[in-house]
Protein backbone atom coordinates (compact mmCIF):
# COMPACT_ATOMS: atom_id res chain seq x y z
CA UNK A 1 0.00 0.00 0.00
CA UNK A 2 1.29 3.58 -0.82
CA UNK A 3 1.79 5.60 2.13
CA UNK A 4 0.62 8.38 0.27
CA UNK A 5 -2.79 7.14 -0.02
CA UNK A 6 -3.00 5.87 3.51
CA UNK A 7 -5.16 8.04 6.06
CA UNK A 8 -5.15 7.45 9.94
CA UNK A 9 -7.97 8.34 11.85
CA UNK A 10 -5.82 9.36 15.64
CA UNK A 11 -7.87 9.96 18.57
CA UNK A 12 -6.41 11.23 21.43
CA UNK A 13 -6.98 13.58 23.75
CA UNK A 14 -3.43 14.16 25.24
CA UNK A 15 -2.43 17.48 23.62
CA UNK A 16 1.13 17.02 24.20
CA UNK A 17 1.02 13.45 22.66
CA UNK A 18 -1.34 13.75 20.19
CA UNK A 19 0.99 16.69 18.45
CA UNK A 20 3.71 14.31 18.47
CA UNK A 21 2.24 11.45 16.98
CA UNK A 22 0.50 13.98 14.05
CA UNK A 23 3.87 14.77 13.40
CA UNK A 24 5.62 11.85 13.07
CA UNK A 25 2.69 9.98 11.21
CA UNK A 26 2.80 12.61 8.66
CA UNK A 27 6.71 12.19 8.44
CA UNK A 28 6.17 8.42 7.81
CA UNK A 29 4.20 9.83 4.63
CA UNK A 30 0.82 9.33 6.00
CA UNK A 31 -2.36 11.16 5.72
CA UNK A 32 -3.29 11.64 9.84
CA UNK A 33 -6.24 13.35 11.34
CA UNK A 34 -6.51 14.27 15.19
CA UNK A 35 -9.88 13.58 17.11
CA UNK A 36 -9.48 15.18 20.75
CA UNK A 37 -12.69 13.38 22.09
CA UNK A 38 -15.11 9.97 21.05
CA UNK A 39 -17.87 11.97 19.97
CA UNK A 40 -15.26 13.78 17.29
CA UNK A 41 -13.93 10.36 16.42
CA UNK A 42 -17.16 9.12 15.64
CA UNK A 43 -18.14 11.96 13.55
CA UNK A 44 -14.94 12.11 11.61
CA UNK A 45 -15.43 8.39 10.98
CA UNK A 46 -18.21 8.75 9.10
CA UNK A 47 -16.47 11.43 6.58
CA UNK A 48 -14.15 8.45 5.56
CA UNK A 49 -13.22 6.30 3.99
CA UNK A 50 -10.29 5.21 6.73
CA UNK A 51 -7.46 3.04 6.20
CA UNK A 52 -6.93 2.52 10.27
CA UNK A 53 -7.82 4.17 13.05
CA UNK A 54 -5.44 4.57 16.16
CA UNK A 55 -7.57 4.49 19.36
CA UNK A 56 -6.98 5.60 22.95
CA UNK A 57 -9.60 4.37 25.61
CA UNK A 58 -9.93 7.18 28.22
CA UNK A 59 -11.80 10.23 26.19
CA UNK A 60 -13.67 12.39 27.05
CA UNK A 61 -17.25 12.60 25.78
CA UNK A 62 -17.76 9.02 24.11
CA UNK A 63 -14.75 6.25 25.82
CA UNK A 64 -13.03 4.21 23.46
CA UNK A 65 -15.19 0.97 24.06
CA UNK A 66 -18.21 2.82 22.68
CA UNK A 67 -15.65 3.95 19.67
CA UNK A 68 -14.83 0.82 18.65
CA UNK A 69 -18.18 -1.08 18.93
CA UNK A 70 -19.94 2.20 16.91
CA UNK A 71 -16.77 1.93 14.23
CA UNK A 72 -17.11 -2.23 14.37
CA UNK A 73 -21.24 -1.68 13.42
CA UNK A 74 -20.51 0.55 10.53
CA UNK A 75 -17.72 -1.09 8.78
CA UNK A 76 -16.20 -4.06 10.13
CA UNK A 77 -13.42 -4.27 7.79
CA UNK A 78 -10.57 -1.08 9.08
CA UNK A 79 -7.75 -2.01 11.41
CA UNK A 80 -8.28 -0.71 14.90
CA UNK A 81 -4.88 -0.25 16.86
CA UNK A 82 -5.86 0.66 20.68
CA UNK A 83 -3.94 2.88 22.07
CA UNK A 84 -3.98 3.31 26.16
CA UNK A 85 -2.65 3.48 29.77
CA UNK A 86 -4.96 0.70 30.64
CA UNK A 87 -2.90 -2.39 30.93
CA UNK A 88 -5.15 -4.65 32.81
CA UNK A 89 -6.05 -7.69 30.95
CA UNK A 90 -9.79 -7.15 31.57
CA UNK A 91 -9.05 -3.51 29.65
CA UNK A 92 -7.16 -5.75 27.14
CA UNK A 93 -9.89 -8.17 26.86
CA UNK A 94 -12.48 -5.79 26.14
CA UNK A 95 -10.86 -3.75 23.94
CA UNK A 96 -10.35 -6.82 21.64
CA UNK A 97 -14.27 -7.80 22.39
CA UNK A 98 -15.43 -4.48 20.64
CA UNK A 99 -13.61 -4.70 17.96
CA UNK A 100 -9.77 -3.85 18.17
CA UNK A 101 -7.55 -5.88 16.04
CA UNK A 102 -4.38 -4.41 17.96
CA UNK A 103 -3.27 -3.48 21.75
CA UNK A 104 -0.24 -1.02 22.10
CA UNK A 105 0.09 0.35 26.40
CA UNK A 106 1.28 3.39 27.29
CA UNK A 107 4.20 4.08 27.43
CA UNK A 108 5.46 3.22 24.31
CA UNK A 109 7.83 3.61 21.84
CA UNK A 110 7.47 5.78 18.74
CA UNK A 111 9.43 2.87 16.51
CA UNK A 112 7.12 0.11 17.77
CA UNK A 113 3.90 1.98 17.34
CA UNK A 114 5.35 2.86 13.70
CA UNK A 115 6.13 -0.64 12.83
CA UNK A 116 3.22 -2.47 14.10
CA UNK A 117 0.78 0.79 12.20
CA UNK A 118 3.07 -0.57 9.05
CA UNK A 119 2.18 -4.20 9.59
CA UNK A 120 -1.61 -3.61 9.83
CA UNK A 121 -1.75 -1.94 6.90
CA UNK A 122 0.62 -4.21 4.59
CA UNK A 123 -1.11 -7.23 5.87
CA UNK A 124 -4.18 -5.76 4.65
CA UNK A 125 -4.17 -8.18 1.64
CA UNK A 126 -2.75 -11.03 3.04
CA UNK A 127 -5.31 -12.65 3.40
CA UNK A 128 -7.36 -12.39 0.37
CA UNK A 129 -5.11 -15.02 -1.39
CA UNK A 130 -6.07 -18.36 0.09
CA UNK A 131 -6.80 -20.53 -2.75
CA UNK A 132 -10.63 -21.79 -2.64
CA UNK A 133 -13.59 -22.95 -4.86
CA UNK A 134 -14.93 -19.50 -6.45
CA UNK A 135 -14.84 -16.51 -4.19
CA UNK A 136 -15.38 -19.27 -0.74
CA UNK A 137 -14.03 -21.93 1.51
CA UNK A 138 -16.21 -24.40 2.62
CA UNK A 139 -16.07 -26.70 5.61
CA UNK A 140 -17.88 -28.86 7.80
CA UNK A 141 -21.40 -28.84 6.79
CA UNK A 142 -22.57 -25.88 5.48
CA UNK A 143 -20.06 -23.30 6.88
CA UNK A 144 -17.79 -21.15 4.67
CA UNK A 145 -15.64 -17.83 4.90
CA UNK A 146 -15.53 -15.34 1.73
CA UNK A 147 -11.78 -13.88 2.12
CA UNK A 148 -12.85 -11.15 -0.42
CA UNK A 149 -16.11 -9.80 1.07
CA UNK A 150 -14.94 -10.43 4.35
CA UNK A 151 -17.83 -12.44 5.86
CA UNK A 152 -17.86 -15.60 6.74
CA UNK A 153 -21.26 -18.19 7.92
CA UNK A 154 -21.22 -20.87 10.51
CA UNK A 155 -24.14 -22.56 12.52
CA UNK A 156 -25.79 -19.56 13.65
CA UNK A 157 -25.85 -17.35 10.83
CA UNK A 158 -23.40 -15.06 8.22
CA UNK A 159 -21.33 -12.51 9.86
CA UNK A 160 -19.07 -10.34 8.52
CA UNK A 161 -15.35 -10.98 10.07
CA UNK A 162 -12.26 -8.35 11.12
CA UNK A 163 -8.89 -7.93 8.87
CA UNK A 164 -7.36 -9.53 12.00
CA UNK A 165 -10.43 -12.53 11.99
CA UNK A 166 -9.57 -13.34 8.67
CA UNK A 167 -5.74 -13.05 9.04
CA UNK A 168 -5.66 -15.84 12.06
CA UNK A 169 -8.33 -17.86 10.04
CA UNK A 170 -6.22 -17.57 6.88
CA UNK A 171 -3.00 -18.56 8.98
CA UNK A 172 -4.78 -21.68 9.83
CA UNK A 173 -6.73 -22.68 6.54
CA UNK A 174 -3.31 -23.00 4.75
CA UNK A 175 -1.95 -25.34 7.11
CA UNK A 176 -5.00 -27.40 7.92
CA UNK A 177 -4.22 -30.28 9.63
CA UNK A 178 -1.22 -28.89 10.95
CA UNK A 179 -0.30 -27.13 14.02
CA UNK A 180 0.42 -23.66 14.07
CA UNK A 181 2.72 -22.37 16.72
CA UNK A 182 1.45 -19.62 18.38
CA UNK A 183 5.02 -18.02 18.39
CA UNK A 184 4.45 -18.28 14.62
CA UNK A 185 1.04 -16.87 14.07
CA UNK A 186 1.89 -13.97 16.63
CA UNK A 187 4.94 -13.36 14.18
CA UNK A 188 3.17 -13.41 11.44
CA UNK A 189 -0.39 -12.14 11.98
CA UNK A 190 0.83 -9.44 14.53
CA UNK A 191 4.95 -8.60 14.32
CA UNK A 192 5.12 -9.99 18.05
CA UNK A 193 8.67 -10.67 18.77
CA UNK A 194 9.97 -14.50 20.04
CA UNK A 195 8.95 -14.86 23.96
CA UNK A 196 6.15 -12.26 23.77
CA UNK A 197 3.36 -12.99 26.32
CA UNK A 198 0.13 -12.30 25.41
CA UNK A 199 -3.48 -13.90 25.23
CA UNK A 200 -4.23 -11.20 22.11
CA UNK A 201 -4.01 -14.59 19.99
CA UNK A 202 -6.30 -16.43 22.27
CA UNK A 203 -9.11 -13.68 22.18
CA UNK A 204 -9.19 -14.47 18.53
CA UNK A 205 -9.46 -17.65 18.51
CA UNK A 206 -12.51 -17.70 20.88
CA UNK A 207 -14.14 -14.84 18.51
CA UNK A 208 -13.86 -16.96 15.72
CA UNK A 209 -14.91 -20.28 17.60
CA UNK A 210 -18.17 -18.34 18.44
CA UNK A 211 -18.81 -17.60 14.64
CA UNK A 212 -17.99 -20.84 13.04
CA UNK A 213 -18.07 -23.78 16.03
CA UNK A 214 -21.58 -25.74 16.71
CA UNK A 215 -20.34 -25.48 20.30
CA UNK A 216 -17.45 -23.36 20.78
CA UNK A 217 -16.58 -24.65 24.06
CA UNK A 218 -15.88 -28.00 22.24
CA UNK A 219 -14.51 -26.73 18.92
CA UNK A 220 -14.42 -29.14 16.17
CA UNK A 221 -12.64 -26.84 12.95
CA UNK A 222 -10.50 -24.66 15.05
CA UNK A 223 -8.66 -26.80 17.83
CA UNK A 224 -6.11 -26.23 20.81
CA UNK A 225 -3.08 -28.21 20.74
CA UNK A 226 -1.79 -28.29 24.14
CA UNK A 227 1.68 -25.97 24.93
CA UNK A 228 2.22 -26.03 20.81
CA UNK A 229 -0.33 -23.49 19.35
CA UNK A 230 -4.22 -24.83 16.95
CA UNK A 231 -4.82 -26.41 14.04
CA UNK A 232 -7.69 -26.23 11.63
CA UNK A 233 -9.70 -29.47 10.62
CA UNK A 234 -12.20 -28.94 7.80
Amino acid sequence: MNTETVRILLVEDERHLAEGLLYNLSAEGYEAVLARDGQEALELFGQGPWNLVVLDLMLPLVDGFEVAQEIRTKEPRVPILMLTARAADEDRIKGLECGADDYLTKPFHLQELLLRIRGMLRRSSWYRTVPSEGDRYRFGEGCWVDFRERTARGPRGETSLTEKELLVLKCLVERQSETVSREYMLREIWGYAPGVETRTLDNFIRRLRTHLEKDPSQPEHIVSVRGMGYRFDP
